[in-house]
């Protein structure tokens, strides 16, 4: 990795209205970055994105200010058991349907191996959603300025940077020049640890006002005289961003380019990356940094210069991401508890013995709504229903089982994710994964973060051999059962 050196001596500082399915164009070879492996860029329904969400329930929620963000960002899962991002925005960004649609439409036909692509959107009302890709690993801001198992490694950051730049280039070779609010915390990782610019940055409503949320000091300069984006802030914020992946730090641009002009590299230097590059690396990206920061709009490089640059500075290019970046990859995370180890094994009379020791226990908060309701006939008639069900489940009598569930199910008096999974169990029981599935989904609906619902989709999945989705369903269960014992162990 070159001299095992990180001081740097030097730099070069100044040198129609509605269309329910949109198709995406053929693109041929024309981008060694294209991809098609991806569906076609559709409508969703507002009923089909609830279901996906779980209501938009808060335990979804993905974007860094959480609620209370503008516009916010759920983690979701469709029918076919996609993984999705939904970019549910403030009632007023779009007032205009017309327009988000054909933001939407123009964003949605990019297809690109660098970037986070978008799947769909609902316009229904006054609602205005985006749909995208689910990046399993979370944002570079994370991993960058809020590590906790080890920094990013300069190789990784140096692959981070140059796919940035690609994914630039791409969509400017699109027509797409302009990104709105670049920084770290739209570049997000995928399950492979491969870093992906965010399609959400490329759609921006004139009304919406701030094209930048972050400090001003981090705004490009032309921005604050005009009010105006234009393909050089862009250029400006690629810049921002060199300099948040040298430091480790989000620094303001002034301070460093003080820095730079001062010879003082070592104050602009993660300390992590010790011994991990040579001078004239740093130099070099010092030295693209200063050039993407000039206050004169001409002096900043184009993407393609940015992209020829950083290309030769790659090192390690057989050392795949996940590795650099030290996250987990393959495996789950957390080793499998019993009930994980029960499913992966498809051991069903296992996991009835389990769902019957857990109980309602986990209906807390959902179920017991109705001891505050008034007592009916027709509600005890319902209670007694279930008790039957319950009774036949653990006799292991699944037919009855399944027959006193869905009468209680259909009542529709009391909403239980506990008889949809003892349901969902008693239908794989009987042959039936397809009603398995569709059970354990809306035991997930009703409880976003219960990681039985998870595990009964990763039997009924596999039991419908789809292997891949089963094994990101246990995966999933496993970490949620992993959290939920941490979250009770803090108590």
């Amino acid at each position: 990795m070159g001299s095992q050196c990180t001081k740097l001596t030097h730099c070069c500082v100044d040198s129609q209205f509605k269309a329910a399915v949109v198709e995406v164009p053929d693109v041929g070879n024309e981008d060694k970055s294209e991809v098609n492996d991806l569906p076609t860029f559709r409508e969703f329904t507002l009923e089909q994105l609830k279901n996906a969400t779980s209501g938009f329930a808060v335990e979804n929620i993905v974007s860094e200010h959480g609620e209370k963000a503008p516009n916010v960002v759920y983690k979701g899962k469709l029918e076919n058991q996609r993984r999705i991002a939904v970019k549910r925005f403030n009632k007023m960004a779009w007032p205009d349907a017309r327009q988000f649609l054909e933001e939407a439409r123009s964003v949605g036909q990019l297809r690109s191996h660098r970037l986070v692509n978008l799947l769909g959107f609902c316009c229904e009302g006054d609602e205005r959603v985006l749909v995208a890709e689910f990046m399993l690993n979370e944002t570079l801001a994370k991993h960058l300025f809020h590590w906790e198992t080890q920094p990013i490694k300069w190789a990784m950051r140096l692959r981070v940077v140059l796919h940035l730049a690609e994914a630039l280039e791409y969509c400017t070779s699109k027509g797409r020049a302009l990104y709105h609010d670049l920084n770290a915390y739209r570049i997000l990782f995928d399950e492979d640890g491969n870093p992906k610019l965010s399609s959400f940055g490329l759609m921006k409503n004139s009304r919406d006002g701030k094209s930048y949320s972050t400090n001003l000091a981090f705004t490009p300069p032309e921005y604050l005289r005009t009010g105006r984006v234009t393909p050089e802030s862009v250029i400006y914020s690629f810049g921002t961003l060199l300099l948040d992946l040298l430091s480790g730090k989000h620094i303001p641009p002034s301070h460093a380019l003080d820095l730079i002009r001062g010879r003082n590299l070592q104050m602009l230097t993660d300390s992590c990356l010790e011994g991990q590059f040579s001078s004239d690396d740093g130099t070099e990206l010092v030295r693209l940094a200063s050039r993407c920061l000039q206050y004169e709009l001409q002096e900043r490089p184009s993407l393609k210069a940015l992209v020829a640059a950083l290309t030769p500075l790659q090192k390690e290019n057989d050392v795949p991401s996940h590795i650099l970046i030290g996250i987990p990859h393959g495996a789950s995370s957390s080793p499998l508890s019993p009930f994980g180890e029960a499913c992966s094994r498809r051991d069903l009379t296992a996991i009835n013995e389990i769902l019957d020791n857990i109980g309602y226990k986990d209906d807390q908060g959902v179920a017991n709504e109705l001891s505050f309701q008034m007592w009916t006939d027709e509600m005890q008639e319902t209670l007694n229903t279930k008790k039957k069900g319950d009774s036949a489940f653990k006799q292991k009598d699944y037919r009855i089982a399944i027959e006193c569930y869905t009468q209680f199910i259909d009542v529709g008096t009391m909403v239980s994710p506990t008889v949809f999974a003892r349901r969902s169990l008693s239908y794989l029981m009987s042959d039936l994964p397809q009603e398995a599935l569709s059970d354990a989904m809306q035991a997930q609906v009703i409880s976003p973060v219960w990681h039985v619902a998870s595990y009964l989709q990763a039997v009924a999945l596999a039991t419908l051999g789809l292997e891949n989705e089963a094994h990101a369903a246990l995966k999933e269960g496993t970490n949620l059962e992993a959290e939920r014992n941490a979250n009770s162990g803090q108590k």
